[in-house]
């Protein structure tokens, strides 16, 4: 049976609103599951309002999911936020959607979440991008920016790097553009040489890369010992933790933001308040507790019921402003293009 917790904000002359909080708080995710607790806490501690956090430890399975679901039906909460994983959301929303519970999610990215609606009947509203718009994102960020280019797409032979190398190779087709070369390279080598190698010869200037960080630091480290100016792009696998090479300044990253470094300052304030640091899920988690108190304030105040004001209204968030499509996906690009440079990706204009 998931582990249920209720934190309560004694303001007694304000309104006793409950909002549902699912996060994996055992387990293997458990660190994820307190950033996602940690921004609802700096949420509600941000509110000048009485918010009520309902939290149930959805763990990241479907038992914990539909424990969690049973529990917010239980405590009549108007809207639910959190789940950061498939087999949690995907037992809970069946529960919650025949109790007429809206899910604000900032982390669950399964395409079948939305893509089923119209079937499932599913009130999920998603902050976090959908499985399929890093490779969207790449193929539309470096098609339009490499039109003069003389570029190259390589990739480790992965799913995920194939699915990404595929994508821009066929966007880069539909805008009748061709690359100077394409390879399947082998990963986790000692060194990248033989591939530098034959990417000179092709004469690529840029090369988009399927694959991780390490390789990446790799092909970035060989070029350079060969003095070979060579453009280099990746996915948002970059943002993995360094390996034994470093990643060379100048590598490319088609990828999501840090998120404090777009957040409202008075968000991060609140995090410094409490003694908390806005890491990982956290800042989308106050932004999703943001829209989740703000609709069912709406809710109450007899506008229309909390999904429907999900799916009608734009809201103010520590994200910035905030609207969701009639399918629940977040109607704003969440990836752009950044650069690495002294130990971070900083975005490119």
């Amino acid at each position: 049976m998931a582990a249920l917790v209720a934190l309560t904000c004694d303001t007694a002359a304000a309104r006793d609103l409950g909002i549902g909080l699912a996060a994996p708080l055992s387990g293997d995710a458990a660190l994820l599951g307190q950033q996602v607790l940690d921004g609802a806490r700096a949420a509600v501690a941000s509110r000048a309002d009485t918010v009520r956090l309902e939290i149930a430890d959805s763990r990241c399975d479907a038992e914990g999911g539909a424990a969690a679901a049973r529990h917010f039906v239980q405590r009549a909460v108007p809207v639910a936020v959190g789940f950061l994983c498939t087999e949690a959301i995907e037992a809970a929303l069946p529960i919650l959607t025949e109790a007429g519970i809206p899910v604000v999610t900032p982390g669950v990215r399964t395409n079948a979440l939305t893509d089923g609606r119209a079937r499932t009947g599913w009130q999920v509203f998603r902050l976090a991008p959908r499985a399929d718009d890093e490779e969207k994102a790449v193929a539309r960020i470096l098609t339009e920016r490499w039109r003069e280019a003389l570029f190259a797409i390589v990739d480790d032979g992965t799913i995920y790097g194939r699915e990404l190398a595929e994508s821009l190779r066929a966007e880069a087709e539909l805008a009748g553009l061709e690359p100077v070369f394409v390879d399947t390279y082998r990963p986790q080598l000692d060194n990248q040489i033989g591939l530098v190698g034959r990417l000179r010869r092709a004469g690529a200037t840029h090369v988009f890369v399927g694959g991780d960080r390490s390789d990446i630091a790799l092909i970035a480290r060989d070029a350079a010992e060969l003095d070979y100016a060579l453009t280099i792009a990746g996915g948002e696998a970059l943002r993995a933790p360094g390996g034994e090479v470093p990643l060379a300044d100048g590598v490319l990253m088609v990828g999501l933001p840090d998120w404090p470094d777009i957040a409202a300052p008075d968000s991060l304030a609140a995090f410094e308040a409490l003694g908390t640091e806005p890491d990982g899920y956290a800042v989308p988690a106050f932004a999703a507790v943001e829209v989740a108190a703000a609709a069912a304030h709406a809710a109450a105040e007899g506008e229309r019921p909390p999904a429907e004001v999900l799916a009608a209204r734009r809201f103010e968030s520590a994200l910035g402003p905030l609207r969701f499509g009639a399918d629940g996906e977040l109607q704003r690009p969440l990836y752009g293009l950044y650069r690495y440079r002294d130990g971070r990706f900083v975005e490119v204009e």
